[in-house]
């Protein structure tokens, strides 16, 4: 029998999140979020109910306003700091208009070596993943935090 509950007896509760790899020849997107000013690959967490696809789907389409179809499975990555498992799809766009919108002030692709410098390092790492053009899918623990992420990246 095995013990899916934490340290305090509580069953323990993971965040499943994706992440959205758009690529235009060599460049990837990413979104400048409104709320810090950080860019990002476009993605978040499920909703209750949602597949991992339909997930994936509605994240792109509410930060970017662009219509994909995922090809690929990149990564998996365990945040255990934040319980959080993130899954990395590659995509390609179907539909819509690249825009701003309510969650991010721009969106712009970016040749992976001349990334912003105001990118989270976690997702420096999972872009230079999928250039590796692995077959199967990359599975990687990103434990630090996010305050140490925007220490390492200024």
């Amino acid at each position: 029998m095995t013990d899916d509950s934490d340290s305090s007896g509580s069953p323990a509760s993971f965040r499943i999140a994706v992440s959205a790899l758009i690529f235009d020849g060599e460049r990837v997107l990413l979104a400048l979020r409104r709320d810090i000013d950080w860019w990002n690959l476009p993605g978040g967490g499920m909703e209750v109910g949602e597949t991992v696809d339909e997930a994936l789907l509605r994240e792109v389409a509410e930060e970017t306003g662009l219509e994909v179809e995922i090809e690929q499975l990149v990564g998996v990555y365990s945040k255990p700091q934040k319980q959080e498992i993130v899954l990395v799809f590659r995509c390609h766009i179907t539909g819509g208009t690249l825009r701003a919108t309510e969650e991010t002030r721009e969106c712009r692709y970016f040749h992976p070596g001349a990334l912003p410098a105001n990118i989270l390092p976690k997702h420096r790492q999972r872009i230079e993943d999928a250039l590796l053009h692995q077959q199967s899918a990359v599975i990687r623990a990103q434990r630090t935090t996010t305050e140490e992420d925007q220490h390492i990246a200024q």
